[in-house]
């Protein structure tokens, strides 16, 4: 698959390789079954910077110590397999389920839209109502956002461009009002899917985060089971910011999953694995460019390659 992870510079080591140099050199003390405490805290320091996070960097430096004193990694390659492994082990762990959950019992599939300002949110909201076009499925997008005029338009044009209908309000409407029409809209056109939109919020707003409630509150109301998923849009650049922008939505709205944008813009991937090992949320898509068809679905096995040997 292609590169999901921007390096400064096209010589610039993998993780992995880095991991080697710092800790793993010595291949003859290794094939002892000696990773001595110096080698350790390199590696912990290297699984930290490249935003692993605490929690998911303890643990894989447990694996790797544990392995080591038992003699069962005696290789450089040993090792790479001990981490690769793990950190499969953390992204299918409990809610691992990377698909989208579809609505089966009648009525459209609802997908509502969070997350704060610059995120690439409306991007990836067109971006996915493309796929879902180009598998034949017809989609109504709701504009949600009614704060900005801007974005409203943004989100017009986007429908226009990928074939789709289109639900948009007046600046300042009331957004669960706009939801509910779009739910009417959708099931009067037959659509198989419904994408909401919502506003652009830091999630220190309250009062922003309470009309998200609404929303959530005003959609489930109207048809029970909805939204079928609540995806939280993340930047994938901001590293451990994003774990206070998880917490605080999930508080909010009971998430369902992830997408991460601009991962074509780190050298970082860590953070995928540091979100699943504190909040159990499968990440659902990622962003890996500014083309229409750049949002890719989530694979566990190859984002591991990736972003250990990338």
């Amino acid at each position: 698959m292609a590169r999901l992870f921007r390096r400064k510079e096209e010589n610039q080591k993998s993780l992995w390789e880095r991991i080697k140099d710092v800790a793993l050199a010595d291949v003859t003390v290794i094939a002892k079954g000696g990773v001595d405490e110096g080698s350790l805290e390199r590696i912990e320091e290297l699984l930290l910077s490249a935003d692993f996070g605490v929690s998911a960097t303890l643990r894989l430096v447990a694996a790797v110590e544990t392995l080591a004193e038992r003699g069962i990694a005696r290789s450089q390659r040993d090792f790479l397999d001990v981490v690769r492994e793990e950190i499969v082990k953390i992204l299918s762990a409990g809610r691992s389920d990377t698909a989208l959950r579809f609505n089966f019992e009648g009525g459209p599939t609802v997908i509502l839209v969070a997350g704060v300002n610059g995120v690439g949110k409306t991007t990836s909201i067109g971006k996915l109502a493309h796929r879902f076009t180009r598998q034949g499925r017809k989609v109504v997008i709701a504009a949600g956002d009614t704060f900005r005029a801007g974005a409203i338009e943004q989100l017009r044009r986007w429908a226009e461009r990928v074939r789709c209908e289109f639900v948009g309000s007046e600046p300042g409407r009331d957004p669960a009002a706009v939801a509910f029409d779009a739910l009417d809209t959708a099931e009067r056109v037959g659509a198989d899917i419904l994408i909401i939109d919502t506003a652009g919020r830091l999630h220190t707003q309250l009062g922003l985060m309470q009309e998200l409630e609404k929303v959530h509150r005003v959609v489930a109301k109207r048809l029970p089971g909805a939204p079928h998923e609540r995806l939280l849009v993340l930047d994938a650049t901001v590293g451990q910011n994003a774990m206070a922008q998880v917490r605080a939505f999930g508080q909010t709205v009971d998430l369902t999953g992830l997408v991460l944008t601009k991962m074509d813009s780190t050298a970082k991937g860590g953070i995928v694995v540091a979100l699943k090992e504190e909040f159990d949320l499968p990440v659902k898509f990622i962003g890996v460019g500014e083309g229409i068809d750049d949002l890719l679905p989530f694979e566990v096995d190859a984002f591991t390659e990736e972003v250990l040997t990338g």
